[in-house]
């Protein structure tokens, strides 16, 4: 906890006594001063709720942007439309907190929806927020491309990387590197299919593949590649770097990313549970805009506590 914190923490606890006080003084649980005591006692319970999660997001990258990316399961239209679902509830809740986005690549699906969307997220611990929504994401609803009404379930995965810095070293060598330019798709004016603005970097040792088509300059394709490309060859070390320590304390308990870590439940009835965490909300259409903070707080708390757990004696 941060002195500014500290402090903070206990102007609002002290208002709380002067005000307790005043209130046993004039023994009316209705006075002003009772009220007062409350308002303070609410200021103080959201000051430590605000610094826990500040402890929370201690990772080494929490506090860098974030580079999403999402990509629908098997299911044709009707999963694609789940992942342009989740590409604007991510989008909606970056707005919510005042966060900058960028499209970086987008490929509409033939019938509707996204094949795949990569966009990043800039401001203070939009990594260490978004973190908490790596994984598979699945729907259940009636299906609004069915002619039968009939319900069906879709997946989507959400991948996370951090947007790293300059500081952070990543070397690639440009032996290793594959680099095609084609016509971009999709929005853009007549400008955007006229000229190969697009790109696609091939990372041959990895075979990862990172495509960029939103802007109209090659030149800014480029470098939002070689960014995202960046970011992902660290996260793979950082992956692989995880699971050689995990090697070693086969008894660590985790909370990790896995299959299908939240279920959006739309018919029969309407709910969104996290399978992670048991964290349940019924209003779906807030989820669906964007009110993700009560999973993503349950899930930080809960990596957090299993640490703690795991910490030696």
């Amino acid at each position: 906890m941060q002195l500014s914190g500290f402090e903070k923490l206990e102007k609002a606890l002290d208002e709380a006594r002067v005000f307790l006080a005043m209130a046993e003084d004039e023994g009316a649980d209705e006075s002003e001063a009772a009220r007062e005591t409350e308002t303070a006692l609410a200021a103080a319970r959201a000051e430590i709720e605000r610094q826990e999660l500040q402890v929370m997001l201690g990772g080494e990258h929490d506090r860098l942007g974030a580079i999403v990316s999402i990509h629908p399961g098997a299911g044709g239209t009707e999963a694609q439309d789940w992942a342009e679902m989740l590409l604007r509830l991510y989008m909606r809740w970056a707005e919510r907190r005042g966060f900058e986005t960028e499209l970086a690549d987008l490929q509409p699906g033939e019938g509707g929806g996204v094949k795949s969307a990569t966009f990043t997220v800039e401001g203070d611990y939009a990594y260490g927020y978004l973190k908490a929504e790596a994984g598979i994401h699945r729907l259940v609803r009636i299906s609004p491309f069915d002619a039968n009404a009939r319900r069906h379930t879709s997946f989507a995965s959400v991948f996370v990387f951090p947007a790293i810095d300059d500081k952070v070293e990543v070397v690639i060598n440009p032996a290793d590197l594959r680099i095609d330019t084609f016509r971009a798709s999709g929005a853009g004016g007549q400008h955007v299919n006229k000229t190969d603005s697009a790109v696609r970097f091939t990372h041959l040792p990895t075979g990862i593949v990172v495509t960029c088509q939103n802007e109209r300059s090659q030149h800014k394709n480029r470098a939002m590649a070689m960014k995202i490309l960046r970011a992902r060859l660290f996260e793979m070390e950082e992956r692989k770097r995880r699971e050689e320590l995990e090697k070693f304390s086969k008894d660590k308990k985790e909370i990790a990313w896995g299959s299908q870590i939240r279920s959006y439940v739309l018919h029969p009835y309407q709910m969104v549970k996290d399978h992670r965490t048991g964290v349940e909300i019924g209003n779906t259409n807030a989820v669906l805009d964007g009110a993700i903070d009560e999973f993503i707080e349950a899930y930080l708390m809960g990596v957090r506590k299993a640490g703690a757990e795991a910490a030696p004696a």
